[in-house]
């Protein structure tokens, strides 16, 4: 579903140019729970927002579901973006206006999905989240948990190839942190394809394969078995 071909990225700062990717070469089949880790400045940040169609390598090949994502023009990217990926940031993103049923919707609208049916899909995101109680809430009314299930919640109601999480425990505490985690792995038994950027081990624990990176390159790129016999 997701491949990356000999990806370099060369940011220019001046007259300089700085590496940040090296060579990175990744298959991810639908369906895998994967870590992308690394401290800071290893380029998983970089990476991630090449895998989120946010970011162009400099050079390389990025083939998203049978689409050659560097051929595409802007237009088409956006469309790719918003129909594949579903997106949760360490920060949340919420609109602090709008209530957590219309901050799901947003995508929706995005999408060109009609009212009634933008309602709904949004309503059982919430509700799959375990929030069909706060569907009115503003963002200031809900503990930083919460938010991020909203978070969760508006990245799943568009029915996306894949989920792209950066750090989004990073701004949690312990306990909300691991009920985030426990609907992410819930999410994936499902069938929902899913890529954490972390540097928390922690969060790492919760995935199937981990990909390190360290100065732009992948020094391991591991599975390993899950037997947490209902630890988390």
């Amino acid at each position: 579903m997701i491949s990356l071909k000999h990806i370099y990225k060369t940011y220019k700062q001046g007259m300089l140019e700085v590496p940040v990717l090296h060579d990175i070469n990744i298959e991810i089949e639908d369906g895998e729970l994967v870590s992308i880790m690394g401290p800071s400045g290893s380029g998983k940040s970089t990476l991630m927002n090449i895998i989120g169609c946010l970011d162009r390598p400099t050079t390389g090949e990025y083939i998203l579901n049978d689409v050659n994502v560097l051929q595409a023009d802007e237009a088409h990217v956006a469309i790719l973006r918003n129909k594949y990926i579903g997106f949760v940031f360490q920060h949340f993103h919420l609109l602090p206006r709008l209530t957590a049923v219309d901050n799901v919707e947003l995508p929706l609208v995005y999408g060109g999905v009609r009212k009634k049916e933008r309602r709904e899909r949004a309503l059982e995101a919430l509700a799959k989240v375990g929030l069909a109680d706060r569907v009115d809430h503003l963002p200031n009314q809900l503990s930083g948990g919460q938010k991020q299930r909203v978070a969760i919640a508006r990245s799943i109601a568009n029915n996306p190839a894949f989920i792209l999480a950066d750090e989004p425990t990073g701004a949690l505490d312990s306990t909300s942190g691991a009920q985030v985690m426990n609907i992410f792995t819930e999410l994936n038994k499902e069938g929902t394809t899913i890529i954490l950027v972390t540097h928390e081990d922690e969060v790492a624990a919760y995935t199937s394969r981990r990909i390190y990176l360290r100065d732009g390159q992948i020094t391991q790129d591991r599975r390993v078995s899950l037997e947490f016999n209902g630890q988390h």
